[in-house]
């Protein structure tokens, strides 16, 4: 293999590296400096002996010469990993400008070679999954630019794919690149100059629009959109360009559309395999697309019709403020056409719903599962398989029953009314939380109660309890008091067992797989709570909750009318205790059945490793359900599943936005009048808490201590057997509806979600005070 070739004489990324490689495609459709390649065949061999090898040198002297001594070339690195869809390397790799002569050359080549082992580049190849890699050196004759600088062809922001985002400079970019050096920014959309600096410009509209449209060329041939560092001397070259790594990718879909994200609801924001993603679409009660490994559902026609706009608004209105700002933002613009504004439609009330039927809804999910244990006991293959796919029109037929879509609704309408009325009435909403407090049926809160009563198991065995404390789980066998702990925790595990953190992705391993990720908050409990805290707490929270009940009917009875308010408050109190608590219970019931599939799912990929048709079980994680259907049928998998880890991995790095466009567009929200510096969210349950916050992303390693304020991204159901320990949460993600919000005001525990960042904004261990009521909180070292 040659040491050394024209730069463009090849697209060959093992060969002459990425940078390279993206150079010879991009000189196919725009100007491109010329020079050559160092290869990575030059970098095997200073590998193997150290130093500048002499037929490297020499080759490097020679390409130098044909173009000229005094010539001035930019030096930079082209590793066989860099530029790639799901690795920028942007900013990892020293790049050098204006180096003249073959001697400095030589030595740049070197430099660039030394730098694939720095500690920034290593760092980044190690968060990425990425090995050892070659390098090959990219030497490209410099450019004397009268502006230069970078062009998006997408907002880097916003992630807009019509909007082409341009900074420039005077001169060299380099200090722009680098960060020293704030360049022009210019905004340009469909053809048209939208944002531009108050000073005098470097680039008129003619030629930003002439860069724009080069820039469009180029992403459609190098096949999406583009980082690209241009330079204008009398004509615009390009000398790199490179995919824009961090955009949020768009599900496939013609024509316009807005996508909702099913993870800000579910509460479960991380990046899903793509079984779990499958399983899940397949589970779902409307259709869901799929993109950077979430789960999206399209409202496009919902904002088409003036009661669909009106009612998601109202709904969006109620429960995530967030959402409704990131709607309000796409409503704003030109991609969804105006409608007329209507009132959100009024639903006719039904037949009142008799809590008798609560017991009915669940005799029939135990009923259904059990036959469903039975029928694929003993099954295999496709006939397992078929089993796992029928049971899930079951699965839909529990979850859309009339009655238990009735029950979730009343005790959530209930709620609303209280809110509405008692803000009307004594102006004050958050009199609802008090009234929610530790509601019966809620198997949510059971889980963090029934861990309490597993630590009552540990601590009347000393023995026992120091065998876990130094050998985990493995450390109760043979221990005075181990059986007696491992059968509390069985019996644990024998309700709670299906669920996990993230447990809508049916590749998480649950808690019966795994049950020493719960060692660290029971060990927790154990330490900080004295025997039967469960049955107190639940008792405490019943009698506080009939005192506010009673309060509140008091103060209403005082007003005008009094009677009449207290009686129909009275009746809407009631429906929010009769059923708030069954709020919880779909889920249960969805994860009860993916303990089921996800077992059948994993003897289905141990049996294709046994027939050689998969090389590690895991693999299977990154097939779909149709696709592991095929593998079994056919004994061939057509998909790779390294290159589908690869872009889970990539995946896993990109934050989902709440709302997304067929533009490009990822939007989180802001919070009506919030202003930059503050920290505000969702009010989800009312009181202050004043601790340290824990900034905690795994619950298995977490160390929380009574007092603590948790913070973290978000808390699916998984994360409850936490709140008897702490004073107070704050998550990232979540509305006063979802699983989070609704167990903390049942536990009486001040909660704000919803607030942007907050787990990159505040530090673990600093002081924090959390106003659960308005959303508030305040950073008290700070303050101080």
């Amino acid at each position: 293999m040659a040491v050394v070739v024209r730069l463009g004489a090849s697209e060959d990324v093992a060969t002459v590296g990425g940078k390279a490689a993206g150079l010879a495609a991009l000189a196919r459709v725009a100007p491109v400096p010329d020079g050559f390649v160092v290869t990575t065949a030059a970098h095997a061999l200073h590998l193997a002996g150290g130093g500048m090898p002499v037929e490297v040198e020499q080759a490097v002297r020679a390409a130098v010469a044909g173009f000229g001594e005094d010539v001035a070339w930019a030096v930079r690195s082209s590793a066989v990993a860099e530029d790639l869809p799901d690795a920028s390397f942007a900013g990892q790799q020293d790049s050098w400008l204006d180096v003249v002569g073959a001697d400095a050359v030589v030595e740049h080549v070197l430099r660039c070679w030394r730098g694939l082992g720095s500690d920034r580049a290593a760092a980044y190849r190690a968060d990425r999954g990425i090995g050892e890699t070659r390098m090959a050196v990219v030497v490209q004759r410099l450019v004397r630019a009268e502006v230069s600088g970078v062009l998006f062809t997408a907002d880097p922001v916003t992630g807009h794919r019509r909007v082409s985002a341009i900074e420039a400079v005077a001169g060299l970019a380099d200090g722009l690149l680098s960060g020293h050096v704030e360049g022009q920014g210019f905004r340009v959309r469909d053809g048209e100059v939208v944002s531009r600096p108050d000073a005098a410009a470097l680039l008129d509209d003619e030629r930003l629009l002439e860069l724009a449209r080069l820039g469009r060329r180029v992403e459609a041939a190098l096949g999406g959109p583009q980082d690209i560092e241009w330079c204008w001397d009398g004509g615009f070259q390009l000398v790199q360009a490179r995919p824009i790594t961090t955009l949020f990718p768009v599900p496939e879909a013609d024509g316009p559309h807005v996508w909702l994200s099913v993870g800000h609801q579910q509460m479960m924001t991380d990046a899903m395999r793509p079984l779990g993603v499958s399983l899940f679409q397949l589970v779902a009660l409307r259709p869901m697309d799929t993109a950077g490994g979430r789960l999206f559902v399209d409202i496009t026609q919902g904002l088409a019709v003036p009661p669909g706009r009106a009612a998601l608004l109202a709904m969006m209105r109620r429960t995530d403020p967030l959402t409704l700002d990131a709607l309000q933002t796409v409503l704003a613009g030109d991609l969804v056409a105006p409608v007329p504004e209507v009132d959100p439609p009024v639903p006719p009330p039904g037949p009142p719903l008799d809590p008798a039927v609560l017991a009915s809804i669940v005799a029939r999910d135990d009923a259904t599962l059990a036959d469903l244990e039975s029928r694929i006991a003993g099954l295999d293959g496709l006939e397992r398989l078929a089993c796992v796919r029928a049971d899930i029109e079951v699965l839909k037929d529990l979850l859309r029953h009339p009655d238990s879509v009735r029950a979730v609704m009343a005790g959530i309408e209930a709620a609303w009314w209280l809110d509405d009325h008692l803000d009307a009435w004594l102006g004050d909403r958050s009199l609802t939380d008090a009234l929610t407090r530790w509601v019966p049926g809620n198997v949510s809160a059971e889980m963090g109660t029934g861990l309490l009563d597993v630590a009552d198991a540990i601590r009347a065995c000393p023995g026992a309890l120091a065998a876990l404390e130094e050998r985990g789980l493995a450390g109760l066998a043979g221990v005075a008091g181990g059986a007696e702990v491992r059968a509390a925790l069985d019996a644990f595990l024998a309700v709670y067992g299906v669920r996990c953190v993230g447990e809508i992705d049916v590749t998480r391993p649950r808690w019966s797989e795994r049950p020493e990720l719960l060692l660290p908050v029971l060990l927790g409990h154990v330490r900080a709570f004295g025997p039967g805290e469960a049955g107190r707490r639940t008792r405490e929270g019943r009698e506080g909750a009939e005192r506010a009940a009673v309060e509140v009917l008091e103060r209403l009875r005082s007003l005008p009318d009094g009677e009449t308010k207290a009686l129909e408050a009275a009746a809407a109190i009631g429906r929010l205790r009769d059923f708030m608590g069954f709020r919880e219970r779909p889920k249960h019931t969805m994860m009860r059945r993916f303990a089921v599939y996800r077992r059948a799912l994993l003897a289905t990929a141990a049996d294709l490793v046994a027939a050689g048709v998969l090389e590690d079980p895991d693999d299977a994680t990154f097939l779909t359900f149709d696709e592991v259907e095929e593998a079994v049928r056919t004994g061939r998998v057509h998909a790779d599943p390294a290159m589908r880890r690869r872009a889970f991995r990539a995946h896993e790095r990109l934050m989902p936005p709440r709302v997304l466009t067929s533009d490009g567009e990822a939007l989180q929200g802001r919070h009506p009048g919030a202003t930059a510096g503050q920290l505000v969210g969702i009010g989800a349950s009312a009181g202050v808490a004043e601790g340290r916050a824990r900034v905690v992303s795994d619950l298995a390693g977490s160390d929380l201590q009574p007092g603590d304020i948790l913070v973290t991204r978000f808390t699916d159901p998984s994360w409850t057997p936490a709140f008897v320990t702490v004073a107070g949460l704050v998550t990232e993600v979540g509305g006063r509806m979802t699983h989070g919000a609704v167990v903390a005001r049942e536990y009486g525990l001040p909660a704000v979600v919803g607030v942007v960042d907050v787990t990159r904004i505040l530090r673990d261990g600093e002081r924090i005070r959390i106003h659960g009521a308005d959303g508030r909180i305040e950073r008290l070292e700070e303050s101080a």
